[in-house]
């Protein structure tokens, strides 16, 4: 959950979750296996090619984006100290994340061969990990993937939460537009479109409970969601 904190003086509300709400926490978690295929597949595609450019440059984005999703590992296993407000948009940017990396490592790309104008689909993609990471950092443990609001919230406007309300989703649709571009392609496309739109949807989701908490409206009047001068 994006900006707020928990005080740790404050224990955890107990957990209740319904089966629904159980599968809904664990479907993550499958398409995580899954995931890991996928950029197995796409690895396996590329690495063997390293003398020429572009597979070299595919292999070190397949690499930047498993190195990424296991330096996340402690996040997404993480469990929390209460039931999730909300999980069904969780389950929906995780399948439109998997399906954009699945048709990046089987799709072809509209690109046959090295251009230096890769480069910078790989420099977006490499600053949108970036600014995730510092977001999670500033957060700190208190960072969860799951809407869940715990007793004694405190809003969290320090560092990159000075300037954008959700930094780390910012950092996420930043990063696959850099990867999308790398690996462009219609249905790449059409994927980074319904991740977008997941992402949207979860933040317009999560925002009606973080308003709940004393000081949201104040920290958030002046500051965008996820692009300033945009949204």
């Amino acid at each position: 959950m994006q900006s707020a904190r928990q005080r740790s003086s404050t224990p955890p509300v107990p957990r209740t979750t319904s089966w629904r709400t159980g599968l809904l926490l664990a479907a993550p978690r499958l398409l995580f296996a899954l995931w890991l295929v996928v950029l197995a597949v796409g690895l396996w595609r590329h690495a063997p090619h390293l003398q020429r450019p572009l597979d070299l440059a595919a292999t070190v984005m397949f690499g930047g984006y498993l190195a990424w999703g296991l330096a996340e590992v402690p996040v997404t296993f993480r469990r929390t100290g209460a039931a999730p407000a909300e999980s069904a948009t969780l389950l929906m940017y995780a399948i439109a994340r998997l399906a954009l990396v699945t048709t990046a490592a089987v799709w072809p790309p509209v690109w046959t061969e090295w251009s230096p104008w890769l480069a910078l689909p790989m420099a977006v993609f490499a600053g949108g990990i970036a600014l995730r990471q510092v977001a999670i950092w500033t957060l700190g443990r208190f960072y969860s993937h799951h809407v869940v609001r715990q007793r004694d919230h405190s809003v969290v406007s320090h560092g990159v939460y000075r300037f954008l309300r959700h930094p780390a989703y910012a950092g996420m649709v930043t990063a696959h537009i850099g990867f999308t571009a790398f690996f462009l392609s219609p249905l790449s496309a059409i994927c980074l479109i319904a991740l977008v739109a997941a992402v949207v949807r979860r933040i317009l989701i999560e925002e009606g409970v973080l308003y709940g908490l004393p000081g949201y409206a104040d920290y958030a009047r002046g500051r965008a969601r996820l692009c300033t001068g945009l949204w």
